[in-house]
């Protein structure tokens, strides 16, 4: 991809194709006259036919629009943590789509998820620049999630029994597995997916969505560094604290526990 308006200055390997919505190759039937056509979205070939063939059935669409657009956009979100999407760049979406393999409509549509998010902007006429945060933001991002989620964690401590606390072991062992690799978007996913499974057993879904998007914020990189740059110990570093906090948890050290959880959101900066 091309650097500056039209592209990225990661490390130059495509992105993972994703299928076009309502497209799909017909296949060859035993005995019938060689058919080549792709189907459109009504479902009919677009292609020669020769007189007297059988008539196939209408294929089914490999992935719904709706499917396409939240693999790119989950796509996106990866290259935004990973820094192939840098910050103060603007994309368009016809050469993000040319990467990814296919028409720009479900990449603008990602891409205006990811603006509702606040990770970019849209410029008009050009595309859409991804935003430029600087330390202080992560900061105040830091002690939002601090006011919210310590308190909730606190009282989880005292009223969740041992054995629920167990049951996310396997989670936090997945974050430590994940930092080890090293893959800085493979780390952030498996980190919200701990922290979202701690904060489920609160019961109250809009403090889980809320808390999980000021998490996928503070992943975003920085100017000059920050999250995007974080190397491979710092990510162990911060993955085992999760075991180290269901540790305390299980045995109600409410103290730990308030320690851990401010200095986690302060050293994911």
């Amino acid at each position: 991809m091309k650097q500056g308006a039209q592209g990225s200055a990661g490390t130059g390997e495509p992105w993972p194709a994703v299928p076009a919505a309502g497209q799909a190759r017909v296949p060859r039937q035993a005995g019938a006259a060689r058919v080549e056509g792709v189907a459109g979205a009504d479902g009919a070939v677009r292609g020669e036919h020769t007189h007297g063939e059988p008539v196939l059935p209408r294929p089914r669409p490999v992935v719904q629009r709706s499917s396409v657009r939240g693999q790119i956009v989950d796509a996106l979100r990866a290259a935004l943590v990973a820094g192939d999407l840098r910050p103060g760049e603007v994309y368009s979406a016809p050469v993000l789509g040319e990467r990814f393999g296919v028409s720009a409509t479900p990449v603008r549509e990602a891409m205006q998820q990811l603006a509702i998010e606040g990770a970019v902007e849209v410029v008009p006429n050009r595309g859409f620049r991804v935003v430029e945060r600087g330390a202080r933001e992560l900061a105040e991002l830091a002690e939002v999630r601090s006011l919210i989620e310590v308190p909730v964690m606190l009282r989880l401590a005292r009223t969740v029994p041992a054995e629920r606390w167990a049951e996310l072991r396997p989670l936090a062992e997945a974050t430590v597995r994940a930092a080890s690799s090293g893959c800085r978007a493979t780390y952030a996913e498996s980190d919200r997916v701990f922290h979202r499974a701690v904060l489920s057993l609160s019961g109250n879904e809009q403090l889980v969505q809320i808390a999980e998007d000021l998490h996928r914020r503070a992943q975003w990189p920085l100017v000059g560094g920050g999250p995007g740059g974080r190397g491979r110990a710092d990510l162990v570093a911060d993955a085992h604290e999760h075991t180290a906090l269901l540790d305390a948890l299980i045995a109600r050290d409410l103290d730990v526990v308030r320690g851990l959880v401010g200095e986690h959101f302060t050293g994911a900066g």
